[in-house]
């Protein structure tokens, strides 16, 4: 893989030419910026930006009036590439709070099709329906502490509207949800990207998460997708380094709370 020219592949398709993540949300696009805008309960944030030291904290004030004015905090996803090269310092000084630091990596689909085998008495289900749903934000929650009611409704949504463009899987120990993972696929592009894999606590370490990639790969090998790309944390990292994921930029969102 060349992994220069997958970069700006990846940077034209899924961060200038990004498309909206559910019904409910709408990308615009400036001369420098793409940014998605949605409902209160979707994502709202700058997912492609352009800018020098020139223009970059007019646009960064622009970006602010232009959400607040709505009543939406939003997220300004910064690459570890992305230009200036003090961006994050800068939007840190106009008053957003920095996340951590995750890893963009991408793989060839051809060579992630390999055999995972599951612990014994875990089954590996699709989710098309409320109540499959409910399983993943379940996991969600026990696995990274967090609140799910904003994937939930992003969810819900996608599977209604555009059910063609998630791949979404629970993984069962008898009937108890112990790991879930999605996949979101964007029609006229060759990527595919994998989100939201976690395993609860007193699963991990057991094949679960490797099986879970190995799955949605075979998905989006079948409908066509020569890329797999993730925002890997430090704890997944490794394990798709091992896979054969490589490691092509980091990125890091900076939140804004009117």
């Amino acid at each position: 893989m060349d992994h220069t020219a997958v970069l700006a592949l990846h940077d034209r398709d899924m961060r200038r030419g990004a498309r909206p993540d559910g019904p409910d949300a709408r990308i615009e696009r400036t001369g420098s910026v793409t940014r998605q805008v949605a409902s209160a309960q979707g994502w709202n944030g700058v997912v492609w930006s352009d800018l020098d030291t020139t223009d970059v904290d007019t646009v960064i004030a622009e970006q602010i009036a232009h959400y607040t004015t709505l009543g939406h905090g939003f997220e300004w996803k910064v690459y570890g590439h992305d230009r200036p090269a003090d961006l994050g310092r800068r939007l840190t000084a106009a008053g957003f709070t920095p996340e951590a630091e995750e890893t963009l990596m991408i793989g060839e689909t051809r060579d992630l099709l390999f055999d995972a085998e599951l612990p014994d008495g875990v089954r590996i289900v699709p989710v098309t329906d409320p109540a499959g749903v409910d399983l993943v934000t379940d996991v969600h929650e026990r696995a990274f502490g967090t609140d799910a009611s904003r994937l939930r409704h992003q969810m819900l949504a996608r599977l209604t509207a555009d059910p063609d463009t998630v791949v979404a899987v629970v993984a069962l120990a008898g009937d108890e949800p112990v790991s879930s993972a999605r996949m979101e696929l964007v029609p006229g592009t060759r990527f595919a990207g994998l989100w939201g894999g976690g395993t609860v606590e007193g699963w991990r370490g057991r094949g679960i998460y490797r099986a879970l990639v190995a799955h949605r790969a075979r998905a989006a090998a079948d409908r066509g997708y020569r890329y797999l790309q993730v925002d890997a944390s430090d704890q997944s990292r490794p394990i798709l380094e091992r896979l054969g994921f490589a490691a092509l930029s980091t990125t890091t969102p900076y939140v804004y709370v009117p």
